[in-house]
């Protein structure tokens, strides 16, 4: 073929990794140190120098409106309501322009009360994936923890809610791919000096199995060098490193992280690489979509090929375990695609399903609480779950419809179909099995529950916190395309 295709490298070791120019795109488009959108800009996620007081936010002269309250009993709430969310906006418009920061996060904007909500879920999960009287401390993961306020508070709220022993004996591990973000969470966590003992940054990427056998880094010296080069021979890649050589021997062996703890992750599978995979017809098989440079070695297209990725094959049967397969669709279905054919785009998880793969082999007793967009507005890139790719000048946001225009300018988020995060966590933790899955090894069935972010606050939060003078609540109200999904393990195996 005289295109040449232009590979875009991960982080991980190569023997690990799926090789997926699709994949590699997005993830060098958003995480390559030198040009990718969070390595360029620093400021991609901002931190508020001080907590927004909502309870003394108002719209207009208080006294009218309490008179015409009098008048119009059953429309003064929803008039109440306007002048909130109009107070709120205007107030939330002045912080963006000062900061000229791309945008905060929810657990950012509603400091410190949104992570006190997960604090207090995850007092209350532990009761369900081990007895309390057995937790001495806790043992607290954070993937992608943004400024460290998540983390701040949430071992503040621990620090004066839970017993004094858990808060003695807690270890909060934020993984984090940025250095800057990094030094970042080391600053705001650092504020409070009694959580630098049980706080800690690892400077790595979650998706790379050997960053979670750094306990097993003393084996690295029993192997032998050309046992790498045979194993790297086995697996048909170039080298594999000593690290995650100790990783896999270590989950074939049993020697894993045992203990119960807790991953969090707030706004991280938007962001995630993903795979797409297109269909000529409704009837058409898949195929895989690459990235290639054209000719004059500046463009970029897109180039067809049958699915060959493994990870691509197993989330696109997990998809349609519930669907009739191609082969048995009517006769009817056929004909109309032929007459009228459709293409279909698909994007997929691809980079969910590797991390959780990942997390549940290294961590299989873990409890996952992950927050993220459920639905985006205004997305302009064709095709199912498609991400919006939007960049931020001058204070002014415009989005693209062509993914492949995002070259480290833009960020490329994506919506998260929790009802397939769901499969996808249950076929990782080996609960799940696929049809062509012949092993015999049977995971352990995981409680599992998603709740509309609104939901999910009135249940562990305080949203009495986040309200309005004027009775608008932008915690209950304003995040109505985000959910929550909370994941503890069972030792059922039925």
């Amino acid at each position: 073929m005289s295109h040449l295709l232009h590979h875009f490298k991960l982080s991980s070791p190569p023997a690990l990794l799926e090789k997926n120019p699709f994949l590699d795109f997005i993830h060098s488009a958003l995480y390559d140190p030198n040009h990718g959108y969070f390595s360029q800009r620093s400021g991609a996620v901002g931190v508020l120098e001080r907590s927004i007081k909502f309870n003394q936010l108002e719209g207009i002269v208080r006294s009218f409106w309490i008179l015409l309250s009098t008048i119009l009993l059953r429309l003064a709430p929803i008039f109440w309501h306007v002048l909130g969310r109009k107070a709120y906006m205007k107030h939330l418009d002045k912080i963006y322009k000062q900061s000229g920061i791309a945008w905060f996060t929810p657990v950012e904007l509603f400091k410190p009360w949104y992570a006190q909500g997960i604090a207090e879920a995850i007092l209350r999960t532990a009761n369900l994936s081990v007895p309390l009287k057995l937790i001495s401390g806790y043992l607290i993961y954070e993937i992608g923890g943004g400024s460290g306020t998540c983390a701040k508070g949430i071992l503040d709220y621990i620090m004066l809610n839970a017993p004094p022993r858990i808060y003695n004996n807690m270890t909060y591990i934020s993984v984090e791919i940025s250095p800057t973000l990094a030094e970042i969470q080391k600053q705001t966590v650092g504020e409070v000096c009694s959580h630098l003992s049980k706080f800690k940054v690892e400077h790595r990427d979650a998706m790379d199995r050997s960053g979670w056998a750094s306990e097993l880094v003393e084996m690295n010296d029993h192997i032998d060098l050309h046992v790498c080069e045979y194993i790297s021979t086995v697996f048909c890649a170039k080298q594999i490193d000593r690290k995650s050589i100790v990783f896999s021997l270590s989950l074939m062996a049993g020697d894993v992280e045992q203990q119960p703890c807790w991953v969090i992750m707030l706004e991280v599978l938007d962001n995630l690489p993903h795979d797409l995979i297109y269909s000529e017809s409704q009837v058409s098989p898949w195929m895989e979509v690459w990235v290639e440079k054209q000719l004059d070695g500046e463009g970029l297209s897109e180039l067809y090929k049958p699915l060959q990725d493994s990870l691509i094959k197993h989330c696109v049967e997990i998809l349609e375990l519930d669907k009739n397969d191609t082969k048995r669709s009517s006769i009817v279905s056929k004909a109309w695609s032929k007459l009228f054919p459709k293409p279909r785009r698909c994007w997929l998880p691809t980079g969910s399903m590797k991390l959780l793969e990942v997390l549940h082999a290294a961590l299989p007793k873990m409890s996952l609480i992950a927050s993220d967009f459920s639905f985006l507005p205004d997305v302009k890139v064709p095709g199912e779950r498609a991400p919006l790719v939007s960049t931020k000048k001058d204070g002014q946001s415009s989005d693209y419809s062509n993914y492949l225009d995002a070259k480290g300018d833009a960020d490329i988020f994506f919506p998260t179909d929790f009802w397939l995060l769901e499969r996808i966590d249950h076929y990782c933790s080996g609960w799940l099995k696929l049809q062509k899955d012949k092993s015999s090894l049977q995971g352990r069935k995981r409680r599992t529950i998603t709740l509309d972010t609104s939901s999910f606050m009135e249940e562990f939060g305080l949203p009495s916190k986040t309200r309005t003078k004027d009775g608008y609540n932008p915690l209950l109200d304003d995040f109505k395309n985000t959910k929550f999904y909370l994941s503890v393990p069972t030792h059922n195996i039925k």
